[in-house]
């Protein structure tokens, strides 16, 4: 069961927002909370921590791809965007705000299930090659300091690099702490003696 905010922008225009609160609540989803619109959508996400976000959008506009993107980086979660705008600057304006699924004129209730089980899937690998892609720049930042503080041992002691490498490794073994940070200490002693 998920918890879902739903946002119904255009209920005037085809109150899709009643079926879709029907259709996700006859799956077992709980909306934890309905909006008309997205000028509280970030409190709303803070204040219900939904486990998803579906909206009904005539057209993606500013107003909504802002908060989207401030929560795609904050608390990042599944969108769904029920629209009718199939314009391809629109679509990719969409997804880069963070909308998992991009449904054009296409709400049917038996649908919901697997529009809702795609995005889901498609968040979630999104999400791992985010977590991938942070550690390894934090692999590749680390790699940097370990270098910067061998060619300071190097230099300042006279080693060959793998004596250097030898000797960081050791010093972060007797610390026991990863190389990385005794590499960072290496260089802020360097910088402190000038």
């Amino acid at each position: 069961m998920l918890r879902i905010l739903l946002i119904d922008e255009c209920p005037k225009i085809a109150p899709q927002g009643v079926g879709l609160r029907l259709a996700l609540e006859g799956l077992g989803h709980a909306i934890v909370a309905e909006i008309p619109g997205p000028q509280t959508l970030w409190e709303s996400v803070k204040r219900h921590d939904p486990d998803a976000l579906i909206i009904d959008a005539d057209t993606p506009s500013r107003e909504l791809l802002e908060p989207l993107s401030l929560i795609c980086v904050s608390c990042p979660l599944p969108v769904v965007l029920f629209t009718r705008d199939a314009r391809g600057d629109s679509i990719r304006d969409a997804v880069h705000a963070g909308v998992s699924a991009y449904i054009v004129d296409g709400f049917a209730p038996e649908r919901v299930a697997p529009i809702l089980e795609a995005a889901l899937a498609r968040f979630e690998e999104l999400q791992a090659v985010r977590a991938e892609l942070a550690q390894t720049k934090s692999k590749l930042s680390e790699r940097k300091l370990i270098d910067r503080a061998k060619g300071i041992l190097m230099k300042e002691k006279h080693l060959p690099e793998e004596d250097a490498y030898r000797l960081l490794r050791k010093l972060a073994m007797d610390r026991s702490a990863p190389m990385g940070t005794v590499a960072e200490q290496v260089i802020t002693y360097a910088k402190l003696l000038g």
